[in-house]
Formats: structure tokens, sequence, C-alpha cells
């Protein structure tokens, strides 16, 4: 019997619906981090695959993707988003999640072809107010921007919430793809391959209940989550999402956010 294979998988909510029902599975090991930490133990061998921010593809040599699985969206997403006391185009400086690496990479394609600013940049602590204190917008993703809204009026001024999916299918008329299933080469086979999409298969189809465990202390965000999981995010790779990948990874390169595009491989 082959030694089960050790993935990385991400605590958010997007990400349960790809990891349902794994734990049950003799074939895998699964340890659950920070998209950032997913990424690092994959970098550095601890896991043989993991669910890794988009834009770690193209900090590792030779990475293949598990096909037609993704965690992506067309238009607002809800759990990615910039907090701003200032218009977007007057913004100079922005505290940036550390969880975060795609999005990080995003908000910077964003600040050079949208929102035309350079601002400085600071990493923290996913802590709103905090990040508010130091900077005049802040980045959050995952669970934490999922659940914050707009905060209205405060000691500092009012704070608006800007979509950071909505922004870029309304400059790019395409979705946008956060994180994937990734590692070495040989790392999969073909059956481990099958098993990941009939896990996002079995996810997909089981919104209400992953919703209902995820907040389990939060009854009232059980209708948010499960809409979110059913309507927001989108779990497949198809062509609409690849278009939207190459050209972020384009965008990317020319800014020098990675050193250099190249098109994704599969196993």
């Amino acid at each position: 019997m082959k030694p089960a294979i050790r993935l990385g998988a991400v605590g958010y909510l997007n990400a349960r619906p790809l990891v349902f029902g794994l734990e049950r599975s003799a074939r895998v090991t699964l340890c659950y981090e920070a998209p950032s930490e997913c990424a690092r133990l994959l970098h550095t061998g601890a896991i043989d695959a993991g669910i890794i921010p988009s834009i770690e593809y193209l900090r590792a040599g030779s990475y293949r993707i598990v096909p037609d699985v993704a965690i992506a969206s067309y238009g607002p997403v809800a759990s990615v988003a910039l907090y701003t006391r200032r218009p977007a185009g007057d913004i100079r400086s922005i505290a940036m999640d550390t969880s975060s690496r795609t999005s990080v990479a995003l908000v910077h394609v964003l600040c050079a072809r949208l929102f035309r600013i350079q601002p400085r940049i600071e990493s923290h602590e996913p802590d709103l107010t905090a990040m508010l204190a130091r900077c005049d917008a802040a980045l959050l993703i995952g669970d934490k921007a999922l659940v914050t809204g707009g905060s209205g009026p405060t000691e500092g001024g009012e704070v608006e919430k800007i979509d950071l999916g909505g922004a870029w299918t309304s400059m790019t008329g395409l979705p946008f793809v956060w994180a994937f299933w990734s590692g070495p080469p040989g790392a999969l086979d073909a059956s481990d391959v099958a098993l990941l999409q009939q896990a996002r298969d079995a996810g997909v189809g089981h919104a209400e209940a992953i919703a209902r465990e995820h907040f389990h202390d939060s009854p009232e965000h059980h209708e948010m989550a499960a809409r979110y999981l059913r309507d927001t995010i989108k779990y497949r790779l198809g062509a609409g999402e690849l278009a939207g990948l190459d050209l972020f990874f384009r965008y990317a390169a020319e800014l020098g956010v990675v050193a250099t595009a190249r098109e994704p491989q599969f196993y």
C-alpha cells in the first residue's frame, strides 16, 4: 500500500468544500494552515501537495496543478477586500494581511492598473483596527473579510470595503483564481487527482452542512456562509478561469511581483 499523501489545506470557509470527506480517507493526511503557510510548507517539502495561493505557482520551478479544481470567483468575492478611509485614488499606504500572498499580488496589480496609485506597503497581522491606525487602507482575506462589512463611521472617518474580486472582474471582464491544489511533478498520481476532484464534487453538494459546521458558534452566519459557498465561490478551473489566471500572471510579472509568468502545467 502506498504511503499517505501529505496534504496542506486552508482553514478558511471557501476551502472547506475541496477537502470534504478527505479526513476519513486513509490515502491522505491533512494539515490546516493559512494560505501563506501552506505555500511555505510546500516549497520546503514538508507536504506533498497543498491548496496554495495561485501566485505561488510562479515562485516554484516545476509545480503541477490538479486539473479543473480551484477556488475562484467572477465578480465580487466578499472575502478579499481593501478597507479604506480614503477614496481608492487617494490611498497612500496599505497594511497587508500577512496570511495572504495572491491577494497581496492582486493589490499591487490593481493599484498600478486600476487605482493608479503607488502606496507604501506594510505587512501586518489581520487586525483591522490596528491596521487602519497605521495606514490609510487595510487588506483582509478569508473569514475575517467575509464577516466584516464596511465599518461605517469611526474616529478616523468612514470606512469603505472595496471588494477585490469585483474590482478585478470590473477591470478585466474575467474570473479571478485565488488558489488551487498544486505540488511537484510525481507527487500525485491519477487516482489521487480523481480523489481530490471527487472531494470537490461532494463538498459543493453539501454547502449548507459545511456552512453550519464551519460557523457552529455563530448561527447568524449560516445562511450567509451557505450562499457564499453556493453562489459566490466557483470551484472549477475552466477556460474563463484559465484566461483570468494567465492575465493575472502576466500583470504580476510585468510589475516585478514575480520574476516571470508561465503557462499552467497539470497532473
